[in-house]
């Protein structure tokens, strides 16, 4: 249990690279150690109980008109409240230092990206940058980063584990978030909410490099790749799976917010059975 216990560690909540994953894995570990100070207590007086009063041990006292104890009631009753406590207490700071529209504490200004959830895919402009990629998120390490999120589809959930904090991305309204890699690493982010067919594969990959390179990074993408105007934008809204990463070297200032607001009408979003399919449903006994 241990061997396997440490190997899901690596790439996971676990093996945070910046400071929200790490106060989330560490609310994480202390949550399961105070609640287990209720569960090994217990499966090990489950297991005293049954031995002590086994049929055959004639020492286990027998009561039959045993019906209150103080002391049992103030055991049973004061561990629980105890442990709520405990647990609410490290909720709550816990919630109040990952709020995630709070800005992280650094002398250097945030990096800025807009990130809008496709159908499926991720997309990541660049607004002061001028440039925008797709199921591919750089950052430098040790810089803030503020995502603009939203969907212009159903609603999704962004989450790169290793950097803490999963937040919906919602049609129609922009959620805030703020994260940060320490170091340079390559991670991988996910939706983590059911959103159709292409679903299982709608992952993207997270690059943090020194800021040095990710300066060079930006000079290759702004002199090469297509510009992600509305028409580019019309044909990547449309549903697709298994999308590799691509870059545009230019965007429209202006399409996030025309997204966020939906003066672009949404996507399709995943369909619902046709009438037929839903027939052939009903004569094979629901089998597919």
């Amino acid at each position: 249990m241990l061997a396997l216990g440490t190997s899901a560690c690596a790439g996971g909540i676990l093996d945070p690279v910046g400071p929200v994953g790490h106060d989330a894995s560490t609310i994480l570990i202390d949550a399961t150690v105070i609640m287990l100070a209720i569960v090994i207590p217990t499966i090990l007086l489950a297991f005293w109980v049954a031995w002590r009063y086994r049929a055959s041990n004639p020492k286990g006292e027998y009561l039959p008109y045993w019906s209150y104890s103080g002391r049992i009631e103030a055991v049973v009753w004061s561990i629980p409240i105890l442990t709520i406590m405990f647990l609410g207490g490290v909720i709550w700071i816990g919630s109040y230092r990952l709020d995630p529209f709070r800005p992280l504490p650094s002398p250097i200004p945030p990096l800025e990206v807009q990130v809008v959830s496709l159908d499926w895919k991720w997309l990541f402009i660049y607004p002061e940058q001028g440039i925008a990629t797709v199921n591919q998120l750089v950052v430098p390490a040790g810089v803030p980063v503020h995502f603009s999120i939203t969907s212009a589809s159903v609603f999704n959930v962004f989450f790169v584990p290793r950097l803490g904090s999963m937040i919906y991305a919602m049609p129609g309204m922009v959620s805030q978030l703020y994260l940060q890699a320490d170091r340079p690493a390559d991670l991988f982010g996910i939706s983590a909410h059911f959103s159709g067919d292409g679903f299982s594969d709608m992952q993207f990959e997270v690059k943090s490099l020194p800021p040095a390179q990710f300066a060079s990074w930006l000079q290759g993408v702004r002199g090469t790749g297509a510009v992600l105007d509305r028409v580019a934008y019309t044909q990547l809204l449309q549903q697709s799976q298994n999308v590799p990463a691509l870059a545009f070297s230019g965007v429209d200032p202006q399409l996030f917010q025309a997204i966020s607001t939906q003066k672009i009408a949404p996507g399709p979003g995943p369909e619902p059975p046709t009438p037929e399919h839903a027939g052939r449903e009903v004569s094979t006994g629901g089998r597919h």
